[in-house]
């Protein structure tokens, strides 16, 4: 599916705040609301609109010590991947896994309380996968951008 111009700038919208009315966008964007309201079903339908979510603020709940943790696996073939993404997505403490090209396999972004709660993921959970070989872990000093918003 092509989007055009006025489905840009409508998720653009969405992607700064979901919950708007639809007529608020259809203001924003000089359509009516049933306009609005037919394209976000369309966005829905075809996939460009996976969900909607709360976007938690890590300091307030105490899970505001971010790890970046580069994973290497003994040999890096099928059954070796397959396992290990498998179980990697069973880690509540993992918020993204990326398939890497390069030195590392994998780069896991992490989201815990402090070092001690990481020490303990690190030993009792991530250490017990099989097939890692290595691990290299770096702390977040200051978070300078986050944004959740796909440019468009």
């Amino acid at each position: 599916m092509k989007l055009d111009k006025i489905d840009n700038k409508l998720l653009d919208l969405l992607q700064a705040d979901s919950k708007k009315t639809t007529k608020e966008y259809a203001l924003k964007l000089g359509l009516s609301t049933t306009a609005i309201y037919e394209r976000i079903k369309r966005l829905e339908r075809v996939g460009a609109i996976r969900s909607y979510v709360a976007l938690v603020d890590k300091a307030i709940v105490d899970r505001n010590f971010t790890v970046f943790c580069h994973v290497k696996l003994v040999q890096h073939v099928k059954d070796n991947i397959a396992q290990f993404e498998a179980q990697v997505m069973r880690l509540q403490e993992v918020v993204e896994c990326h398939h890497l090209s390069g030195d590392y396999d994998y780069l896991l972004k992490i989201h815990v309380q402090d070092m001690d709660a990481y020490r303990n993921f690190m030993v009792n959970k991530l250490t017990t996968m099989n097939h890692i070989g290595s691990t290299q872990s770096s702390f977040t000093i200051k978070e300078v951008k986050h944004s959740t918003a796909i440019p468009l």
